[in-house]
């Protein structure tokens, strides 16, 4: 199945159309969901169904309760994403203070798969793209290859490292995050590199 990469500009245009949604809450609970995608890797359906004792924005970490494959784990996040979920929430708990769902649609329930990728479907109008139309779980596969790309310029490397990345993207097989060291033109072209160079 071919895997769209979403480049950094398309990214921040994506997010300032989600302002254009109309709604009180849909444009914000729209914006914060594709940054969160974007900025954990989770898969569309870990993100809608948090609960909002799932998600401490104290310590910085959401957990992930029985996702795909019935796994738990737990996801750290960035200041950003940690500021970004605060203003939400707020705006969420002023509307629907008693629901249970950290992202929740205009009527105060569990925000809809159907529902974000109708949201971000409208958003995807005003974008040029080459490809096929992206998709919010390419938003999965961007975080992934930006991860691994930014591993693999480092003296380190990636490939020592990936066990880690799928343990934390909720993997079951390692060999599945391997793909991407092959799948994915840009990493194969940085580990060409890496190989060309003389060992010291």
């Amino acid at each position: 199945m071919a895997r769209s990469i979403f480049r950094w500009p398309l990214a921040g245009r994506r997010d300032r159309k989600a302002g254009d949604l109309g709604g009180s809450l849909r444009c914000h609970t729209t914006r914060t969901l594709v940054g969160l995608l974007a900025s954990t890797g989770l898969r569309i359906s870990e993100a809608l169904n948090l609960l909002k004792s799932d998600v401490d924005l104290v310590t910085g970490v959401i957990t992930v309760r029985e996702s795909k494959f019935r796994k738990t784990r737990f996801v750290p996040l960035h200041r950003t994403t940690i500021r970004a979920l605060q203003i939400y929430a707020r705006r969420r708990d002023n509307l629907w203070p008693l629901a249970d769902s950290f992202f929740v649609s205009v009527r105060g329930t569990r925000w809809s798969g159907e529902g974000a990728r109708k949201a971000f479907n409208q958003i995807r109008q005003e974008l040029v793209f080459t490809r096929r139309a992206p998709r919010l779980h390419d938003l999965r596969h961007t975080f992934t290859c930006r991860v691994l790309l930014r591993w693999q310029k480092s003296s380190v490397g990636a490939v020592t490292r990936v066990p880690i990345l799928s343990r934390y993207l909720g993997h079951t097989h390692v060999t599945d995050t391997f793909w991407y060291l092959t799948g994915i033109p840009e990493l194969l072209a940085e580990a060409a590199k890496r190989s060309e160079r003389p060992s010291r």
